[in-house]
């Protein structure tokens, strides 16, 4: 890949979504713009706008990928930080990330929301024990999903710190 591909950074705040059955929600992203088109699973989020809290897009982000409408009374969190560089085939992103908790119900996933972008690359979305997360064939985005989501506190507690990730490469082609 040309080393001249734009490059841009932004805060983003992901979610974890567990249901009652202590599964996680995560969707399948991929990068088109390479063959054979990499994969990999993801948790529901985006990138803060203008002017809007890191709660507030956590907020919009769950409702616009999932459809769920919740509260910032439903988050927990920050559960952990880091910088990510995600080198894609037309772009190279590297993001301030945050990720939050979020319990709910298993609930049937609207994509009612999604951009064309993620129309076009997140090709499905399911629901994931933790046994299928440690055992996947595919790559999980984040790496450290199982230690974030460990750090979930006890119901009705908040979580002391941040867990600092620290600073991470999750590329599908090398940022160069």
């Amino acid at each position: 890949m040309p080393d001249d591909r734009p490059r841009n950074r932004r805060r983003a705040m992901r979610v974890l979504l567990v249901d009652g059955d202590d599964r996680l929600l995560l969707f399948r992203d991929s990068d088109p713009g390479l063959e054979p088109v990499p994969v990999f699973w993801i948790t529901p989020g985006g990138g803060v706008d203008p002017g809007e809290s890191d709660a507030g897009a956590a907020i919009r982000e769950i409702a616009e990928e999932t459809g769920l409408a919740i509260g910032a009374d439903d988050l927990v969190g920050p559960l952990a930080e880091r910088v990510v560089v995600h080198g894609y085939s037309d772009v190279v992103t590297t993001q301030d990330e945050l990720f939050w908790f979020v319990r709910c119900e298993a609930f049937d996933v609207s994509t009612a929301g999604h951009t064309e972008v993620e129309l076009a690359t997140m090709t499905a979305h399911r629901w994931w024990s933790r046994s299928e997360v440690a055992h996947a064939a595919e790559d999980i985005w984040p790496r450290d999903l199982l230690r974030i989501w460990d750090h979930v506190p006890t119901a009705g507690a908040r979580p002391d710190e941040p867990l600092d990730l620290g600073d991470v490469d999750e590329s599908t082609v090398s940022p160069g």
